[in-house]
């Protein structure tokens, strides 16, 4: 990471949101709450895709520009966009079931920029990073809540 620019870059992140078939239905405020995001600046968007899993599991991968009516997310894209491998394609898939529809996103944590930054300079590294799905932690709560003598 000798490149000025990549050490002052922020952790990176990515998601995969899939969609059970023909429920796919892009109504504009997944798109109004990631351009807030990005006016922010807590995050920049490095890049934006939709992949397709056939009910035989092929996949098929679209950039953003594959689409006429996305100009507002292509906006939202930064210079370093599609950074994503076809390996990386084919591992994000894994997890979708056949028949779905899933949009990609990768960013930087914008916020998280002058902490990266300074701990590289330390000499430090990220060696582990991870998250927490929401849907756990709501069982988790429900499970202590049922059986409060447990969680001690």
């Amino acid at each position: 990471m000798s490149d000025p620019s990549m050490d002052e870059f922020g952790p990176v992140d990515y998601l995969v949101i899939e969609f059970p078939a023909g429920q796919a239905t892009f109504n504009g405020d997944m798109v109004a709450e990631l351009a807030g995001l990005v006016r922010s600046g807590t995050i920049r968007v490095l890049d934006l895709m939709v992949l397709t899993k056939d009910g035989d599991g092929a996949i098929e991968a679209f950039e953003i520009d594959d689409f006429d009516d996305m100009d507002e997310l292509r906006a939202l894209e930064t210079e370093i966009a599609e950074i994503l491998a076809a390996e990386d394609v084919a591992h994000l898939a894994e997890a979708m079931e056949p028949g779905t529809t899933a949009g990609v996103l990768v960013w930087e944590n914008r916020w998280a920029t002058g902490f990266a930054a300074a701990a590289r300079r330390a000499g430090g590294q990220l060696v582990a990073n991870g998250r927490i799905p929401i849907q756990a932690i709501a069982a988790s709560i429900e499970a202590e809540e049922a059986n409060p003598e447990q969680g001690a």
